[in-house]
């Protein structure tokens, strides 16, 4: 089935015009959603950095979005941007990085789980803190990436005890 032409940009379109300006900005584009079929139409810009997203931050790259946008003739959409929420898989590196210190659930490509604290990359692996032994050790496993299937962020409801960040690279920093 033909591609229908909304007048919108096209992902590849929004990344080429935001990408550099994002990046000037201290930010890099995760991903662009263009939903035609949402009324009104919406542009979803997806950022990230290594010192994540706070409201200031979202609110300054909506303003550059929306600023470039503005120059290309398009039919009226909504503009949001946002940052790529703890649910997103860690898939990349600097995913990786940028969650050292949250606790994370780890599916192994053996099939087995592991839960515990993120910590620094080391070349092809990472650091992960986990409880380890009857008595609950806590210790640091180096995992190599490549028998991760899957990462992902855990949400956290109370902060973190301070042994397992410090373990995790992240001494008097609370994340």
């Amino acid at each position: 089935m033909a591609e229908r032409f909304t007048g919108l940009p096209s992902q590849r379109q929004v990344i080429e015009l935001l990408d550099g300006e994002f990046a000037r900005a201290g930010y890099d584009i995760e991903d662009v959603v263009v939903d035609a079929e949402a009324r009104p139409p919406r542009l979803t810009v997806v950022a990230d950095s290594d010192r994540g997203l706070d409201l200031d931050a979202v609110a300054e790259l909506s303003r550059i979005a929306s600023a470039v946008l503005d120059e290309i003739d398009s039919p009226a959409y909504v503009l949001e941007v946002t940052s790529p929420g703890v649910d997103r898989p860690l898939t990349t590196d600097k995913h990786y990085r940028r969650a050292q210190g949250r606790r994370v659930e780890l599916t192994l490509t053996d099939g087995s789980t592991l839960t515990g604290r993120l910590g620094p990359l080391h070349g092809a692996a990472v650091a992960v803190v986990v409880r380890d032994g009857a008595r609950g050790a806590l210790v640091v496993r180096d995992i190599d990436l490549d028998s991760i299937a899957k990462a992902v962020v855990q949400v956290e409801f109370s902060p973190p005890p301070p042994r397992e960040l410090e373990l995790a690279g992240q001494t008097g920093r609370q994340t």
